[in-house]
C-alpha cells in the first residue's frame, strides 16, 4: 500500500491522478491534498478520497475548508510551510507535485530531500533550480519520475543502462514531440488578435488556463526542453523539437545506430500518472487502448520560429544557463497572467519574456535564495512591462 501526497489535487494533474487511484484502491491510500483557492473543489475530494491532511493557500481558505469537512478527522492547515510538511512526512512514500508555476518548487525540493518517490509534473522545480533539484534528489535517495508525456515517454524509451552510463547508451538525440497548439496554421501577423479563448483551445489535450496558453506559444515546449536537459542530461543541442499535430507519438529517442524508438498512446495523462505510480510495474489507467488501424497518417514539422518565438528563448536559456531559466519561467508567468486578463496582447507574452532576459542579468544558482531573487526581480519587471503595454 503506497501512501501518496498530491500537491495540486484540484488541477487537471491531480483529477487524473484521482482517478488511477480510485482504480487501486488495494494498492493505494491518499494520505494528503493541496489547492491553492479551489476550496469547494478540495472538500469535495477529500469527502470522497478521506485524506488525513489538506493543506490551501491561506488562512481564509482554511477556515472556510475547516467549515466544509466540519466532522471530518482531516487536519486542515495552510502555507508553503504546510506544503513542504506533506510532501516531506514521513506519513506519506510519493509525492505528485503537480502545482502549477513557482510555487512548486519549495515543497517538490522539500520532498526530494526527505528522499520521496517524487512524481514530476512541476515544471519549474528543474526550469528553475535545475542543478539544486537534481542534486537534492542523488544526494538523498529520492526516485524522481517524469509525469509531463513527452519525458515519461523518453523515460520509457532510454536504456536501463542509460541512468548509469549515458555517453555509452548509444543515445544520438532526443526528440521531443510538440502538437503545435491550436495556433499552428493560423496565420503568424493575426496572431496579434488572439483571445484567451482561442489560446485555451487546445486540439488534443485537457489542460488548466495557463499551461494551454503556454501551449499556444510553446513557451511550454521550451520549459520541456530544459527539463529534459536536466532530468537525462543532455546538452541543448542534443535535444530537438519535433511537430507532430495528432499527438499519438509523445516522444522518441534517436540512437547511434539509426534506431529511433518511440512511445505512442491515446493523448491521456493518466497512462504517464499510471506509468509513474506502478513503476516499474504497469497498471490499468482508464485510457482506451491505442487503435492503430484508425490513425491515418502521422505528420512531423520542423518549429517555426518567427510562430513560437517563446520556444526560441527557451533554448536560449538553457544554453545562457545560471538564473536564466527562473528568469524565463518568472517572466513568462507574469506576461501569461495579463494576458488571461486581457491586459496584454497575445504576442506581448513573447515580448515580455525577451525583454525581461535582455534587461535583467542573470547569475549563478549557487542556492535556492539566489534563484528566488532573480525569480522576484524578473517579476517586478515584467509587471513594469505590462503596466507599459497595458496603458498605451
Amino acid at each position: 500500500m503506497q501512501r501518496i501526497t498530491i500537491l495540486g489535487a484540484t488541477g487537471s494533474i491531480g483529477v487524473s491522478t484521482l482517478d488511477v487511484l480510485a482504480r487501486h484502491p488495494e494498492q493505494y491510500e491518499v494520505y494528503a491534498l493541496s489547492a491553492h483557492s479551489r476550496v469547494d473543489e478540495l472538500a469535495s475530494q477529500c469527502r470522497k478520497y478521506r485524506p488525513r491532511r489538506a493543506v490551501v493557500g491561506n488562512a481564509e481558505a482554511a477556515a472556510e475548508l475547516s467549515r466544509l469537512l466540519a466532522g471530518l478527522p482531516v487536519d486542515v492547515s495552510y502555507g508553503e510551510a504546510a506544503l513542504c510538511e506533506i510532501a516531506s512526512s514521513p506519513d506519506t512514500d510519493t509525492v505528485m507535485a503537480a502545482i502549477v508555476g513557482a510555487a512548486g518548487l519549495p515543497p517538490a525540493l522539500a520532498a526530494a530531500r526527505a528522499g520521496k518517490k517524487i512524481l514530476l509534473a512541476n515544471k519549474e522545480a528543474l526550469v528553475m533550480s535545475g542543478q539544486l533539484f537534481m542534486d537534492a534528489v542523488l544526494e538523498h535517495k529520492a526516485t524522481l519520475l517524469p509525469i509531463d508525456s513527452e519525458h515519461n515517454a523518453i523515460f520509457q524509451s532510454l536504456p536501463g543502462s542509460y541512468a548509469r552510463d549515458p555517453a555509452a547508451a548509444g543515445v544520438a538525440k532526443i526528440l521531443l514531440t510538440a502538437s503545435g497548439g491550436p495556433f499552428l496554421t493560423r496565420a503568424v501577423e493575426t496572431l496579434e488578435d488572439v483571445t484567451p479563448e482561442e489560446a485555451c483551445k487546445h486540439p488534443n489535450w485537457s489542460m488548466g488556463r495557463k499551461i494551454s496558453v503556454d501551449s499556444a506559444t510553446m513557451m511550454n515546449k521550451g520549459l520541456e526542453v530544459i527539463e529534459a536537459h536536466w532530468l537525462f542530461g543532455a546538452p541543448a543541442e542534443l535535444i530537438e523539437v519535433v511537430i507532430h499535430p495528432q499527438s499519438v507519438i509523445h516522444s522518441m529517442v534517436s540512437y547511434t545506430d539509426g534506431s529511433v524508438l518511440a512511445q505512442l498512446g491515446n493523448p491521456d495523462m493518466r497512462t504517464p500518472i499510471a506509468h509513474a505510480l506502478a513503476f516499474p510495474e504497469r497498471i490499468a489507467s482508464g485510457v482506451a487502448q491505442l487503435d492503430l488501424t484508425t490513425m491515418g497518417a502521422l505528420q512531423f514539422h520542423k518549429p517555426d520560429y518567427a510562430r513560437f518565438p517563446c520556444l526560441a528563448l527557451a533554448f536560449d536559456a538553457l544554453r545562457a544557463g545560471g538564473t536564466a531559466p527562473a528568469l524565463l519561467n518568472a517572466a513568462n508567468e507574469i506576461a501569461v497572467e495579463a494576458f488571461l486578463e486581457r491586459r496584454i496582447g497575445f504576442r506581448d507574452i513573447d515580448r515580455v519574456v525577451r525583454r525581461v532576459m535582455d534587461e535583467n542579468p542573470h547569475g549563478a544558482a549557487i542556492d535556492v535564495a539566489a534563484v528566488m531573487v532573480q525569480d522576484a526581480q524578473a517579476r517586478r519587471a515584467a509587471r513594469q512591462l505590462v503596466a507599459g503595454i497595458a496603458r498605451s
